[in-house]
This record gives structure tokens, sequence and C-alpha cells, in this order.
């Protein structure tokens, strides 16, 4: 069984952080997933960056092109996570966009993840109907779960569909602005997170952006499994470094 699908039979809400790859500094990706597994962390997604990540916020872009900057490629990222797996046991789930995959080929990506032991790949602009033409054998053959976002805009005839193509989460995009991540998730986010639950999903839900504290991941995870937080995280590394994590999480995980 892979490790997403054990990880979401624990008894307990999950907590994922996604970073980018390759920041704050070129060398610092496998240190950031060591401290974060050291921290509790359940889950993490390790961001491959692209240089023109439009489905990003203005603080993942810039980590985005702050690690292109140092040196971070896919060949790179392969590298360094190359033993990753005699240090770190949490799921890895790798985040990005469908060309460098492209331009990689592949099957040779999903060959390398096997090889490292990354558990789940998440490719927001790889449409589901291209995925299971196309790709489904591929990423199966190698052991790897796909992962596929649904947002409060997603018809419920979309999200029968993606449940029916998925086997480990679904990751359900809040439309919670930064301002509304501060302060709180709306009534309409609450709403939401409802309706999805009440339709009985057989894949658990893991929410993502804007979620970035105690708060908001106690209020998401409500009628959810788990929930992601990027930004929050992003920028508490860009302000302290790698020796901000275990605080970080740790004002995060009592909550869990």
């Amino acid at each position: 069984m892979n490790r997403i699908q054990q990880k979401i039979r624990e008894d307990k809400k999950l907590l994922s952080i996604y970073f980018t790859a390759g920041y704050p500094s070129l060398g610092d990706t496998v240190p950031i997933l060591m401290a974060l597994e050291q921290a509790g962390v359940d889950m993490i997604e390790i961001g491959l960056p692209f240089s023109d990540p439009l489905a990003d916020g203005p603080t993942i872009q810039a980590s985005s092109t702050a690690a292109l900057r140092n040196g971070m490629r896919t060949e790179v990222l392969f590298e360094q996570l190359k033993d990753v797996r005699k240090k770190v046991s949490v799921p890895l789930v790798i985040m990005g966009y469908f060309n460098p995959v492209l331009q990689y080929g592949v099957e040779a990506f999903c060959k390398k993840c096997e090889e490292i032991g990354i558990d789940g790949i998440i490719l927001p602009d790889l449409p589901l109907d291209v995925y299971q033409d196309e790709y489904e054998k591929i990423f199966k053959a190698h052991g790897l779960l796909n992962i596929f976002l649904i947002t409060p805009q997603t018809s419920d005839e979309r999200i029968h569909q993606i449940d029916r193509g998925s086997d480990g989460f679904i990751y359900m995009v809040s439309s919670a602005s930064t301002t509304g991540a501060k302060h709180g998730l709306g009534e309409e986010q609450h709403a939401y997170f409802k309706r999805i639950s009440d339709m009985k999903l057989k894949n658990p839900q893991i929410v993502g952006f804007g979620i970035s504290n105690a708060a908001t991941f106690n209020q998401a995870t409500k009628n959810a499994k788990g929930a992601i937080i990027g930004s929050a995280f992003i920028k508490m590394l860009t302000e302290k470094g790698t020796k901000g994590i275990d605080s970080f999480v740790t004002s995060i995980k009592p909550s869990i």
C-alpha cells in the first residue's frame, strides 16, 4: 500500500506542508524535509519550480523564481532526493506543472520518482481525461498516486468523476483570500467544505490555499481529513530560514 494511503487511514487530522525545492538556498531541500518530519508533519509536498507559475500566489511565485535562480531543475531535485528514504519516512508528493514533466519524459519522470520513493504527484494543469487516456497506466506502473484538485466552482458531476479516478485523497482548494486566511475562513468556505463532506466521496479531502495557522487549520479540517500549509510556511522560511521550522510546526501541531 502506498504511504499516502497508509497515512490517511490514521485516526487523526493530517498536517501537510508545501515548500519550493531549492529555496531559500539550493541545498536546503533535504534538510527542510528532515526538519519537517522531526517536527511532526504528516506529509510533505515538494514544489518543483517552474518559470511560468500562473496558478501560484505571489509568495510561491517569488520562491519559485528564487529557486530557479539558485539553480534548481528537475535533474538537480532528483539528485538531491536520491537517498531521501534513508532519512525521511513520511509520504512525499511532488507538486508542479506538467511542462517540466513532459520535457523530462513522463515515463522517465515516474520511474525516477519510484526509485527515489516519491508517493504522489500533483499537476494542476494535467486534466483528468488526458491523464486517464494517456498517462494513468504509467503512473500506476510506478506506484504513484496522481492527486487532483477541486474548487468551489467544480460541478458535482466533475467531483464524482475525480473521486472515481482517484486512489489517495482529493486536494480541495479553498477560495479564501490571503486576508481571509489571516482572520479565519468565511461562511462561503465552510458551506463549501460541508457540501463536499455531505457528498460522501470515497476519497478523503485535504484542504489547501488560505490555511496559515492553527485557527484556519482547525476550521478547514472540521469537515476534511487534513490541510496543507504553503505560503505561510514559505514566508516563515524567508524570514527565519530552516531554524524556524520546529516552532512553526509546533504552532499548528497542538491543535491536531
